[in-house]
């Protein structure tokens, strides 16, 4: 249930949490308690002092300062954090599992078979005919899929220099073309919000590699075209990369193989629901057609010949390693895990309840809404308000708010996206702080957030000139 600022009664000092060092602190006779050598080590050490209950209550209320998905939605569009579901964790932690990479292919068959299962299980999830796991992140997977492609023109001995990008597509699809080289080309959108056809067969030529593409795209819309998207690009003589952060709207319904894309990245931590955030590690598998796997990342997964066993081994042409091994093994097994729990049947409802839920909340909320009918996402407008105003006054309402002032083609945009995940009693919470927030006084929504442990940050400043302990707030 959504409640009025007024109904919380704490005071925004109550939220502060100080230093375990400022509970208390005693100073420790290092040269007694170390086995090492004298000169190696300092002569005394000051460090907190707290009790066992202190430490337990320090670390709980810091974790309750920040939002996380396991404590309600976390709509952020495009970006979307999904609920990890716990089974997938133990299956990781299974004690098999935690084996050494380079140990030989006999002795870590078990392994392998799940890589092949998995390699085969997005193939399938993709249309596509071959899969790399070894790309530790989305954005790593999209470097990937475009390395592939320059790959295979310059195999084919075609000089290609540009990727075209639709002006709403995510950033990473232009840093990635640009670090692999390439000039961007970007495609404005249609007056509906999808590819306009003419700017697209004005936009290629004998210069292009690929066009970039998310489906559905970034406000939640399928491109209806797709097939003469496809056509075009492919009579320009360039690939068709299908940008897999939307895949969950069309699991067991469509595949970006079946619609013409020649090369694409999964995000395991959305569609199969692995985690998410916090740096990683992270994991973006890359699928291919069958005239583009020789170009994958090594090592592969195969079965052996004549026998019962798997093996690896490295395409003709490959690109070589864009990380180490296989890829990060324990995110790669709870992808496997995901899959096998849910099954077609399970992939499928999650797919349908991510649309519908999305429908759902864009007609629950009094915002205006451009566009629709919607897949797994929509961007709504604040119109005259500005969106982050209303988004840090989400957060006094007790949700998370949405992505804000992003795609630009929607005027103060709140891109937002619920994932089949939430049900309809969190939907409509959700709802309600949409509109609490939307509704409210100028004073309000300027001074907001009023009872986070962080008010309005300098968010440049902070990327620009972090500071990562407290000793360097002291120092500062």
């Amino acid at each position: 249930m959504i409640h009025d600022q007024a109904d919380y009664t704490r005071e925004e000092e109550s939220v502060h949490e100080p230093l375990l060092s400022e509970k208390g602190e005693e100073t420790v006779d290092v040269r007694e308690k170390s086995p090492l050598s004298d000169d190696l080590i300092r002569e005394e050490l000051t460090l907190p002092a707290p009790s066992e209950p202190e430490i337990a209550r320090h670390y709980t209320r810091l974790s309750q300062m920040n939002w996380a998905i396991d404590s309600g939605p976390y709509p952020l569009g495009s970006c979307t954090m999904k609920y990890n579901p716990k089974f997938t964790e133990d299956v990781a932690a299974d004690p098999n599992a935690a084996v050494h990479p380079d140990r030989p292919d006999r002795a870590v068959q078990g392994n392998l078979e799940l890589q092949y299962r998995l390699q085969e299980f997005l193939a399938d999830v993709g249309g596509m005919d071959a899969v790399t796991l070894q790309p530790p992140a989305g954005a790593a997977g999209e470097f990937t899929g475009i390395l592939i492609a320059k790959a295979y023109h310059e195999h084919h001995g075609n000089d290609r220099s540009e990727v075209v990008i639709p002006a709403s597509a995510h950033g990473t699809n232009f840093a990635t073309a640009a670090t692999a080289g390439y000039d961007v080309v970007e495609l404005p959108s249609g007056e509906d919000g999808r590819v306009d056809l003419e700017a697209l067969e004005a936009a290629v030529g004998d210069d292009t590699a690929a066009l970039m593409l998310t489906n559905p795209n970034t406000v939640g819309l399928f491109e209806r075209d797709i097939t003469e998207i496809a056509e075009i690009v492919h009579d320009a003589g360039g690939l068709l990369y299908y940008d897999g952060a939307n895949l969950n709207a069309l699991l067991g319904r469509g595949r970006p193989g079946d619609m013409g894309f020649d090369v694409m990245h999964y995000n395991v931590h959305k569609t199969f629901a692995t985690p998410h955030g916090g740096g990683g590690p992270g994991a973006g598998p890359v699928g291919v057609t069958e005239e583009l796997a020789e170009f994958l990342p090594s090592p592969r997964v195969r079965e052996t010949n004549g026998e019962k066993g798997y093996e690896r081994f490295e395409p003709d042409e490959s690109i070589g390693k864009v990380h180490g091994f296989e890829g990060n093994w324990l995110v790669l097994i709870k992808t496997y895990a995901y899959i096998a729990r849910l099954g077609d049947e399970g992939l499928a409802d999650a797919a349908a309840k991510a649309v519908l839920n999305a429908n759902y909340l864009a007609e629950r909320i009094d915002l205006e809404v451009p566009y629709g009918p919607f897949h797994h996402e929509f961007a709504a407008t604040a119109g005259e308000r500005d969106a982050a105003d209303v988004a840090k006054r989400m957060l006094d309402f007790g949700v998370h708010p949405p992505t804000t002032k992003w795609p630009e083609m929607v005027p103060e945009a709140m891109l937002t996206e619920p994932t089949e995940i939430e049900g309809q009693s969190s939907l409509d919470d959700l709802a309600e702080a949409f509109d609490l927030a939307y509704a409210d006084v100028d004073e309000a929504l300027e001074t907001a957030p009023n009872r986070t442990a962080a008010a309005r940050i300098d968010q440049v400043g902070a990327a620009r000139n972090p500071r990562l302990s407290w000793q360097a707030l002291e120092d500062e």
